[in-house]
């Protein structure tokens, strides 16, 4: 049975691959990839390899997931070795399972490679942790784009209740209804927030303010590239330095 391989590319950036990832590209005969996947990564590909885009354009033309899945079997019936391509890790707002579903009903294996997922991507380039002890000890991915479009109904008041850090995907262009909705539900509008486009790249750019204020910033910047969401108090700079304090203090 011939296997088939749904592959993270991480946030665009070639070096952030897995090892196992950059080898499997450039064997590949037929690679089918998401459109922000990063040109550096798509250049580690066979030379002789076929490229097929198959990437979602937010607001602009975007492939049909039925006819990606259906491109995907086509690929595979083919015999020869494809790779599936996408963006960040494939488990994570990826659509791997609709994916991994269609391969499975057409009697093909798959095989998973994650990738780096745009949210540690982030907060390594910002040098801001996601968690940090008694202060942040859950963390939260949320999409903040529907598939039906706009933003999608989550439990608000649990997500308030939870705490911990809040990643946003996909929440550029909802921002400002996530807020509102959050702070409806008794989130603290001084909520440490920052906004990163094109995370984990050379061109990435932090846009920063509270849960209050940051719609407004992140509407100014007029961002081009995704944009990815942080919510929460371990990003607040006094929480920061006061963690540093104690862990030099523990040493």
């Amino acid at each position: 049975m011939a296997k088939i391989f749904l592959v993270g590319a991480g946030p665009g950036d070639p070096e952030l691959l897995t090892l196992r990832a950059a080898r499997l590209l450039g064997q590949a005969d037929i690679v089918l990839h998401d459109a922000l996947v990063g040109e550096g990564v798509l250049a580690l590909a066979n030379p002789r390899a076929e490229l097929v885009d198959v990437g979602k354009r937010f607001a602009g033309k975007a492939m049909a997931q039925a006819e990606i899945c259906r491109r995907l079997v086509d690929a595979a019936r083919t015999g020869k070795l494809v790779v599936r391509l996408k963006g960040g890790d494939p488990m994570i707002f990826g659509r791997a399972t609709e994916e991994m579903e269609a391969l499975g009903q057409a009697g093909f294996e798959v095989e998973v490679v994650p990738g780096v997922t745009a949210a540690c991507a982030a907060a390594a380039q910002a040098k801001l942790s996601l968690t940090r002890r008694r202060v942040a000890r859950s963390l939260h991915f949320l999409t903040g784009h529907g598939a039906e479009g706009g933003l999608p109904a989550h439990d608000w008041g649990a997500l308030v209740r939870a705490g911990g850090t809040i990643a946003v995907y996909m929440g550029g262009h909802t921002l400002a209804g996530l807020a509102a909705h959050l702070i409806e539900a008794g989130m603290a509008p001084g909520l440490p927030a920052l906004a990163v486009e094109n995370a984990g790249r050379p061109a990435a750019r932090e846009i920063a303010g509270t849960l209050a204020t940051l719609p407004r910033r992140l509407r100014e910047a007029k961002p081009v590239g995704p944009v990815l969401l942080l919510l929460g108090e371990a990003l607040a700079p006094e929480t920061v330095e006061a963690a540093t304090r104690e862990a030099l203090m523990t040493e």
